[in-house]
């Protein structure tokens, strides 16, 4: 059997590894001069900044990837666990830092708000971790369950009371509303359903296991983000796998209801028993693949399912006034207005919410010596977008404003940046995503989860179309490094259990038709 990867994102990477572990014989193609997929650097001054994901969580995951090929993390990466998971800034100038440590959270928050408010982000901890150890084995690090009756079918009688109180029938917000006495504890938890792309007002109160995510383990990765994606290329490689880049792909090829292979943008045609497509599902449903496999996967996405997109801003500035750690978060004054201009005005917000990156500093705020002698430091700016990117034209006037609000958010906050200096940073607008990455928005998480059921509704590993298989950050558990990781994980398990099922079939098969039809009922699964 040979698999054709279409991108060399996690997923896709993820999968070449297991696939080519298997005595699988993998060819990963990637339109993109590197591997890592969302994951990316660019240059700014003369150093490399990280411009995509920064945060890496959940490392068992990858720790997983590299043990099914013989080998072990730590003698690829240089990982470091944070003590201080992020530092958050209010809008009233109160900053609080959260701990791996719950002891030392729960100080900070007493010394913030009180001992009511510690007594009540305890109880939320527990909550957190109790959703958490009850979807991760049932749905995050599964198959793609059926819809609500299927996970409550895996979770059985003994597992059906913590299902029902994962809270998925109410929105964070409102859960989080009656958790805390105190309102920006609410907000500085909220803040976890953008982590998939979503609003804290629309999504289901679940999302608050990615609390307990990161309280469980932040890493930094010694330089840089993209040194993930390089290592997971190079085990892909040593495990057997041919990986080419620079060499888009124009269509997937389809021989007698399954698939063939893929033709490259080239001309070239690699042919293949499986085609797992590392992309956006909507890439594949606007035919952007061909129309053979169009509709392989549901339609597009229409614009209010979409996920956020975002306005980033990459620098290199000199910094006063407050320490940063390596991850910060400045929360806007109304954050019921942000989300309101972003996903009903269909703007950019007024008075965004800025998470910043400082690159240089480690989690206790201590500078790079580098930079130190520089005096400037690197950072990168997240401010949530809407994904209009294929609709509307974010322009250098709305874009500017935007980022001038953001620099005022972060001096109102006591953050002195020099700038900014539109000449010198690095900016990618909705309309930069969705060029990106085709027929999305420029959304960078695939679906929103917005209400109870919308976790259900993001396509599984399998297709409609015999051999074709998706992964990535669209596809099932969901968005973000290590969700991405596992839905390679999921989808190469899927494709070695279908060849079993189809060579098993295959002894038993009668002369004609049948195998055909085997093979788009296995596609259909």
């Amino acid at each position: 059997m040979h698999v054709a990867i279409v991108g060399a994102g996690i997923g896709g990477l993820a999968a070449a590894v297991r696939l080519a572990s298997s005595g699988v014989a993998v060819t990963v193609v990637e339109a993109a001069g590197q591997p890592g997929g969302k994951l990316r650097e660019t240059e700014i001054a003369g150093r490399m900044v990280d411009v995509g994901p920064t945060v890496f969580t959940l490392r068992d995951v990858f720790d997983d990837v590299f043990a099914c090929a013989g080998e072990r993390l730590d003698d690829h990466l240089t990982l470091h666990r944070c003590e201080t998971i992020a530092r958050h800034v209010f809008a009233d100038g109160a900053v609080l830092d959260l701990f791996a440590d719950a002891e030392r959270s729960q100080a900070a928050i007493t010394a913030l708000s009180g001992e009511r408010s510690a007594g009540e982000y305890e109880s939320f901890c527990a909550r957190a971790k109790s959703v958490c150890e009850t979807l991760s084995p049932i749905f995050m690090r599964a198959e793609r369950p059926s819809g609500p009756l299927g996970l409550v079918a895996r979770a059985g009688p003994k597992g059906l009371p913590a299902i029902m109180r994962i809270g998925a029938e109410t929105t964070l917000w409102k859960s989080l509303s009656a958790q805390f006495s105190d309102p920006r504890l609410a907000q500085l938890f909220g803040r976890y359903a953008t982590y998939n792309g979503s609003s804290p007002f629309l999504a289901p109160a679940t999302l608050m296991l990615i609390a307990h995510v990161e309280k469980s383990g932040v890493w930094l990765v010694e330089g840089g983000m993209m040194r993930l994606a390089e290592s997971l290329a190079g085990l892909a490689e040593r495990s057997g796998a041919s990986l080419r880049y620079g060499v888009p792909v124009a269509s997937i090829a389809v021989r007698g209801g399954a698939v063939g292979g893929v033709t490259l943008a080239g001309g070239e045609t690699i042919a293949a028993d499986v085609v797992l497509a590392n992309c956006d599902a909507g890439a594949l449903a606007a035919g952007l693949l061909g129309k053979a496999v169009q509709t392989a996967v549901d339609p597009p996405l229409e614009r209010e399912d979409r996920s956020l997109s975002a306005l980033t801003v990459a620098l290199e500035a000199p910094t006063d006034g407050m320490e940063l750690l390596r991850h910060n978060v400045f929360f806007s004054a109304d954050y019921a207005r942000e989300f309101d201009e972003i996903l009903t005005r269909r703007r950019l917000p007024s008075d965004p919410t800025v998470y910043v990156c400082a690159s240089d500093r480690d989690d206790c705020g201590r500078l790079s010596s580098e930079s130190a002698r520089r005096g400037r430091e690197r950072l990168f700016l997240i401010i949530n977008a809407p994904a209009d990117g294929d609709e509307t034209d974010f322009g250098k006037e709305e874009v500017e404003r935007c980022v001038t609000a953001a620099f005022s958010r972060l001096r109102a906050s006591g953050l002195r940046v020099e700038g900014p200096d539109f000449r010198q940073i690095r900016l990618s607008t909705p309309s930069d995503f969705a060029r990106r990455f085709p027929a999305t928005g420029g959304a960078l998480y695939g679906r929103a989860s917005h209400g109870s059921t919308a976790s259900f509704r993001r396509p599984g590993a399998r297709t409609k179309l015999a051999g074709l298989y998706l992964c990535g950050g669209s596809a099932h558990p969901g968005a973000g490094l290590p969700m991405a990781a596992l839905s390679g994980k999921i989808a190469a398990e899927a494709i070695l259990a279908d060849r079993a099922s189809t060579s098993r079939s295959r002894r038993e098969a009668m002369p004609g038709g049948m195998w055909t039809r085997f093979r788009q009922m296995v596609g259909m699964l």
